[in-house]
């Protein structure tokens, strides 16, 4: 498991699958990917770790032998319409980064606590956007998702939560505060180009949540 860096997955997943119609296409493709890498690998995806007491499961869980590479997906997308060979691609226009926001750093709470709780296990979160809002550090910083911000250069660990200003329906099922017991700095990444106008540009970011497996 730890001879396959996920960050080569999606270099070379760029050149085959440039845009995704879906969350769930991102994290079949993913996965399909991390197979052919390592034939010996055991993909499981929406899979709930047996020591885990949250009823949550994960996207991806690679396990080789008794290593695991335990991975949390966001794709987040603006309205976006191309065509690429024979496929069409009809993105939607996902509003709501801070809500976007919100359950990405919520991802980083849940992996880390997967990984503490099971040794030679390491976890990744990835986000894969065409939404500049994401990685372009704010003008205002005093926004009421100011502590989930997760821009180019931005290091979030701690409690982080909603500002004072937040509403109701902003907070609606997720209002509990976010506690990260690492430190993470996120740089962005070039994914892809499969369109030169607006929103055409994909962008990616990956936190890694513990230290690399052994063997």
């Amino acid at each position: 498991m730890s001879t396959i860096p996920l960050e080569a997955a999606l270099t070379s997943l760029a050149i085959k699958r440039p845009i995704f119609h879906s969350e769930a296409d991102f994290q079949h493709t993913l996965a399909w990917e991390l197979r052919e890498r390592d034939p010996e690998c055991v993909m499981r995806l929406e899979y709930k770790p047996p020591h885990f007491i949250e009823r949550a499961y994960l996207d991806i869980w690679a396990r080789r032998n008794d290593t695991v590479m335990a991975i949390e997906l966001k794709y987040k997308t603006r309205r976006l319409s191309v065509t690429l060979g024979e496929e069409d691609f009809d993105l939607k226009d996902q509003s709501a980064q801070d809500l976007g926001r919100y359950d990405f750093v919520k991802d980083l709470q849940r992996l880390e606590k997967v990984v503490s709780g099971r040794e030679s296990t390491v976890g990744y979160g990835v986000f894969l956007t065409n939404d500049s809002a994401y990685w372009t550090p704010p003008r205002d910083t005093q926004t009421v998702d100011a502590d989930f911000r997760v821009h180019q250069g931005r290091i979030v660990t701690g409690e982080l939560r909603w500002g004072p200003g937040a509403s109701a329906g902003t907070m609606h099922s997720r209002e509990q505060a976010i506690l990260l017991t690492g430190v993470y700095k996120f740089d962005w990444q070039d994914y892809s180009r499969p369109f030169k106008g607006p929103y055409g540009t994909f962008r990616y970011v990956v936190a890694r949540v513990g230290g690399e497996p052994a063997g």
